[in-house]
């Protein structure tokens, strides 16, 4: 018996597609790469865009004729987009022959729901039961990285964002069961975890004992062995001295500060209720330069909020220059149903929006050339994560600051840390060579 799951959207889906993959392996499943071969498939959502979810929806319509085909066949709908409200009764409606509907925090369910489809009886739960990392076997599938909750949800409540109404409020794992976790991954041969949250530096406000995510970040430290630390998202409005301070003094930490911008207005920014100014922002960055020169800072940034003007676009290319992100994802708003910016008065015309993301991409586009020469004749410890599928032959892995680099190496390396003497830059591709192992 077969299963294939389709995952959509950022690394807390990819995560969340582990504990589903270890749900049904755990069953006696076995993955297959081809969902023709399936006897169970699963679309793990994402509902962050419209693109996305008209995406996914497309390709469950794609679903009936398999189903058809094989009447056996168990189709799963879960993850962000299963979560909004009306969203599993228009799945009823329109694909029928979906057997479980799941939300974000009910995953603990799937065995149940899937044995009861295979009785023939649909499946449709969204209930925030509540369920924690301790309650899952997870199949990790991105050695040498591993990803690890640290928090779940969102208290923020940007107007733009449908995160907090599909993941809930902020709680936050204990800290000793994360450390725990690191700790094992450590052991188990992992080099690179990454912490996740929708906003990690929130962790702990919700736990006793002035846990904090500085206080997390120096304990995670202190695990023996040669790995090292990545973390996102970070809302600017929670990044404390403290936690800059821990990435500075641990060696295992990266120096690579995900920190989302969003937009470059100070009006805008009120608009979309991320409580901070520009001018705080760029303070933000001041500082973490002046504790962390070699950093790599990236960012998200929006372009066409309602009532965005020319003026305040303008001001978000401004900020980007002086900013000088080491890359950025920039991407067109998209109105989302149950978020206040859904009815704002001056929504920006698409035409308009299109014009800015082309100006922005190429702005940014220039910022990372020019660090990417900057890193030439430069030698970086990286690790080998895999071959490069964009390239015949060619394996790549990142520094600490972020940035991917191409190399040659045998695929016995994966895994390891290598020093890369960086030789020529394409924009935001580096290329190089292996100068020595560590």
């Amino acid at each position: 018996m077969n299963y294939y799951i389709h995952t959509y959207g950022c690394q807390m889906n990819i995560h969340d597609s582990e504990k589903i993959a270890g749900i049904l392996e755990k069953m006696g499943y076995v993955c297959c790469d081809d969902v023709k071969l399936a006897d169970v498939v699963v679309f793990n959502t994402c509902c962050i865009r419209e693109t996305a979810e008209q995406k996914i929806y497309g390709h469950i319509g794609s679903l009936k004729k398999l189903k058809k085909a094989k009447p056996n066949l168990i189709a799963v709908v879960c993850g962000c987009m299963s979560q909004q409200e009306g969203v599993p009764q228009q799945i009823r409606k329109s694909y029928p022959y979906v057997d479980v509907i799941l939300g974000t925090a009910n995953l603990g369910l799937l065995e149940q729901s899937i044995l009861q489809a295979k009785n023939k009886k649909k499946f449709v739960n969204t209930e925030f039961l509540g369920y924690t990392e301790e309650d899952f076997t997870q199949k990790r599938t991105s050695f040498p990285n591993a990803w690890v909750n640290i928090n779940y949800g969102c208290n923020n409540f940007c107007t733009y964002c449908i995160v907090p109404y599909v993941r809930g409020r902020e709680r936050s794992r204990q800290m000793s069961d994360v450390v725990a976790e690191v700790r094992t991954l450590v052991e188990q041969g992992y080099k690179e975890i990454t912490l996740l949250g929708q906003n990690v530096n929130s962790y702990g406000k919700d736990l006793p004992n002035g846990e904090n995510f500085a206080k997390l970040l120096l304990e995670i430290a202190k695990i023996p062995g040669k790995f090292r630390v990545r973390f996102m998202s970070s809302h600017p409005k929670d990044l404390s001295d403290e936690v800059i301070d821990a990435v500075a003094s641990c060696p295992n930490i990266c120096n690579n500060i995900h920190l989302p911008v969003q937009s470059g207005s100070t009006n805008i920014l009120a608009k979309m209720n991320r409580r901070y100014t520009r001018e705080k922002y760029l303070e933000q960055i001041t500082k973490i330069r002046a504790k962390l020169p070699n950093v790599g800072i990236t960012t998200d940034i929006m372009v066409g909020f309602p009532g965005e003007t020319e003026q305040d676009f303008l001001d978000t290319l401004d900020l980007v220059q002086q900013a000088k992100f080491s890359s950025a994802f920039c991407f067109v708003y998209s109105r989302r149903k149950g978020t206040p910016a859904y009815s704002m008065e001056n929504q920006v015309p698409y035409a308009v929006k299109k014009s800015r993301i082309v100006q922005l991409n190429a702005c940014q586009n220039q910022v990372t050339k020019e660090i990417s020469k900057s890193m030439v004749g430069k030698v970086f410890e990286v690790l080998v994560e895999g071959q490069n599928t964009s390239y015949k032959d060619c394996m790549c892995g990142r520094t600490e600051s972020g940035r991917l680099v191409n190399f040659k190496c045998d695929q016995t390396y994966v895994g390891k840390f290598v020093n890369v003497l960086v030789e020529r830059a394409t924009s935001a591709t580096l290329w190089g060579k292996v100068v020595e192992e560590d």
